[in-house]
């Protein structure tokens, strides 16, 4: 029988999709409301890989992600799903969202996304949320998986997830 352990904290990000850089300032003081200060924020990316969002949100749409100084535990990430979604809410015009947030985690291994949709790679957590590894790490930085979203595939993101990694590094050796 093996013995019962507890998970170690995680590091808590949120990626943003939005035509409006002024979306990402407001929704960023939101999240800070919730989660505490910020203690990485990427520059802005150019969306270019899915018309996905388009009719909800228009075009020209930017990329950012940001992460948060307190960790968290990984139980945790359903209940921040539901509440990130009730923030979009909170910015939604003409019944049309304007800002998409994409919770998710980081620890030394990987990097989880959570979503709301189902599918053969996810875990339901709880509340209607599912989870999906969306990377690993291996020799030395994040590797992606057949069903890797193919932005997070990018050297550009990549870089971020890594550089992410490395200040959680740094906290889980405090």
């Amino acid at each position: 029988m093996g013995k019962i352990t507890y998970p170690e904290k995680v590091k808590l990000i949120v990626g943003m999709i939005s035509p409006s850089v002024e979306l990402f300032e407001a929704s960023q003081e939101r999240l800070e409301q919730e989660f505490g200060s910020v203690d990485f924020c990427s520059q802005i990316l150019p969306f270019t890989f899915t018309q996905y969002y388009t009719p909800e949100m228009g075009h020209n749409l930017k990329r950012r992600f940001i992460s948060f100084s307190s960790l968290i535990l990984p139980n945790e990430l359903a209940g921040i799903k539901v509440l990130t979604n009730s923030i979009e809410q909170e910015f939604t015009a003409e019944d049309k969202r304007r800002i998409n947030l994409d919770p998710g985690y980081l620890n030394t291994a990987k990097l989880v996304l959570a979503t709301t949709k189902d599918h053969s790679h996810r875990i339901y957590l709880d509340n209607g949320i599912y989870a999906e590894i969306t990377l690993r790490f291996v020799a030395g930085t994040f590797c992606q998986w057949e069903w890797t979203y193919p932005d997070y595939k990018t050297p550009e993101y990549i870089d971020i997830f890594n550089h992410i990694r490395q200040l959680f590094m740094g906290q889980r050796n405090k």
